[in-house]
């Protein structure tokens, strides 16, 4: 679904990739100065495009942006954000088994960082949610 309304106002349903590598560090992207929130960090992913289900969205959208080919999917939360211009609805997945190499293909800068590197950079505010999530998944015991 791309988007619906809810209180008269557009909610942007986000698939959203956290790819972890076998070292445990997390890939992040920079987003495009032009963009929303240009010159943050996020966790790669995009919009699920209409009969698209989330996981497909989620395929297609880090193909397009950082050509890997994603498997072993597993949800880890969903995040509703209100910014003052919409809504974003952040569906995050581990990306759990991947192929292919991270490069940026929309001409983002890419960067594999530590769980405890995240503090360093500057993401958008709906994503400290997915930063808090990450950290309780992890914690011993509860690695995915």
């Amino acid at each position: 679904m791309v988007s619906e309304t809810l209180t008269d106002r557009k909610v942007i349903h986000v698939a959203v990739g956290v790819v972890r590598r076998a070292d445990g560090r997390i890939l992040i992207a920079r987003r495009p100065d032009h963009l929303h929130m240009g010159g943050r960090w996020e966790f790669p992913g995009g919009k699920v495009e209409e009969g698209e289900t989330v996981q497909q969205a989620l395929a297609r959208e880090l193909r397009e942006e950082v050509a890997i080919e994603a498997g072993g999917l597993q949800p880890l939360t969903e995040i509703r954000h209100d910014y003052p211009e919409k809504t974003v609805l952040l569906d995050t997945w581990w990306v759990l088994a991947f192929t292919g190499e991270a490069r940026g293909l929309e001409a983002q800068e890419v960067r594999w960082v530590a769980l405890d590197e995240l503090d360093s950079y500057r993401f958008p505010d709906a994503n400290r949610e997915i930063i808090a999530a990450i950290r309780a998944a992890t914690t011993p015991g509860n690695d995915p």
